[in-house]
């Protein structure tokens, strides 16, 4: 009788244990590696109109300022994320090439990479020296009609961070019947109309624009 009363305590011991293993622990989630919301508002944000904003308390009201260019660039780069390199080796939040870097006197890909304040003075240091660039062509046709698109100094700068000066120049040499396309697809004509608008007159144009002035 006490063998068998012991058989059956080890018994219920062991499933107990056996099951404990089976109850998921309890671990943080990380936003960048699941996202749960669904409600769709991380596809538009974000945004110059006002009218989007009511409801959403965690996501600020930016217009059409500088910040809110700066994020709406990232978001469409790399969702915002500092460490993101992608497929084709471009880095960072902006994702950023490394003859772009380069250009603004960056030579440590590694070190960019890390460093999200170094990220932020890139690209405003990368637009400074591309509206140098391309300002006769702001000059010339701002607020023009081009193949459809609405010509603005945002649109213009946007599309130079996708595609570089030299292929905006081409876009408007060809009156707007040829421009480029990154190797996702993504064509500098949806860059000057998703990111027209924006005041970026901020930003002084310096063709010696580096991250060390």
């Amino acid at each position: 009788m006490i063998k068998k009363w012991y058989f059956y305590a080890s018994l219920v011991v062991i499933i107990t244990f056996l099951s404990l293993g089976f109850i998921p622990s309890s671990h943080e989630t990380k936003p960048w590696f699941l996202i749960e919301k669904t409600d769709g508002s991380e596809y538009i944000f974000p945004s110059k109109e006002k009218e989007d904003y009511p409801k959403i308390t965690n996501v600020p009201f930016t217009g059409n300022r500088l910040i809110g260019f700066k994020e709406a660039v990232a978001f469409k780069e790399s969702q915002g994320q500092y460490r993101l390199v992608n497929t084709l080796g471009y880095m960072g939040k902006y994702q950023f090439g490394s003859k772009a870097l380069r250009a603004i006197g960056i030579n440590d890909n590694k070190a960019f990479l890390k460093d999200p304040a170094l990220q932020e003075k890139a690209f405003l240091t990368l637009l400074a020296k591309n509206k140098w660039i391309l300002r006769y062509e702001i000059k010339k046709y701002e607020g023009k009609i081009i193949n459809g698109i609405e010509i603005t100094e945002s649109g213009i700068l946007a599309a130079a961070h996708l595609g570089g000066a030299g292929s905006v120049k081409n876009f408007f040499r060809n009156n707007g019947g040829r421009h480029f396309r990154d190797a996702f697809g993504t064509s500098l004509k949806s860059y000057m109309r998703d990111f027209a608008g924006y005041d970026l007159s901020f930003i002084e144009a310096d063709n010696n624009a580096t991250v060390n002035d």
